[in-house]
């Protein structure tokens, strides 16, 4: 009796002591998180690397804006150079221009016209309302002011902001609640750039 006593003993101790329940829950607590973790990865990657693209889109625009016209290139506005460079530099990067949010739901920034004295000017520069995509333009505007240190230059600012394409929502508890939901974002760029005449 005490043999069959000692090898039920035995073979509780054993249940009780065996490990391979373990394994598979802290599996099933360790492989979602790992998996979300890695899919946020994911999604804010593509939204450096958009921001990046949008960085490099701005620069052009101010770029194109600034630099003098050839001489037997089509009669050209700065702003038409600008919207021109910054769609070139999206559509090279497979971002889609429709994205782009338009400047009334989005401060554009308050620069004063070529030849202010100071940065506390009545009216700022508005966006040049001819462009055919949401993009900011703003030509002729003072980039720096002799009483602050400049050297009083006048240049472009282009600026526009891209609403960010992807879904990537998390649940969130009790409901109603507000999710983080990506594409809530929006990525902003800007780029001055001096005249090149000057």
């Amino acid at each position: 009796m005490t043999w069959v006593a000692n090898s039920v003993r035995t073979v509780l101790n054993r249940l009780a002591y065996d490990t391979r329940g373990t394994e598979i829950a802290e599996a099933a607590v360790v492989l979602p998180l790992l998996f979300v973790m890695l899919i946020a990865v994911f999604w804010f990657g593509q939204a450096f690397r958009i921001y990046g693209t949008l960085t490099h889109a701005a620069e052009s625009g101010a770029r194109a804006a600034v630099a003098p016209a050839c001489a037997t290139c089509a009669a050209t506005t700065p702003t038409q150079n600008a919207v021109t460079a910054v769609t070139n530099a999206m559509n090279a990067a497979h971002l889609n221009t429709a994205q782009l949010v338009a400047p009334g739901n989005w401060t554009p920034p308050a620069l004063c016209a070529c030849g202010s004295a100071s940065a506390a000017c009545a009216t700022p520069v508005a966006c040049d309302p001819t462009t055919s995509i949401n993009v900011c333009v703003q030509p002729s505007v003072q980039l720096s002011y002799p009483a602050q240190g400049g050297e009083g230059t006048c240049g472009t600012s282009v600026s526009l902001r891209y609403a960010y394409p992807y879904h990537f929502k998390l649940p969130c508890w009790p409901q109603p609640c507000s999710s983080l939901d990506l594409q809530n974002m929006s990525l902003p760029a800007q780029a001055q750039m001096r005249l090149e005449s000057q």
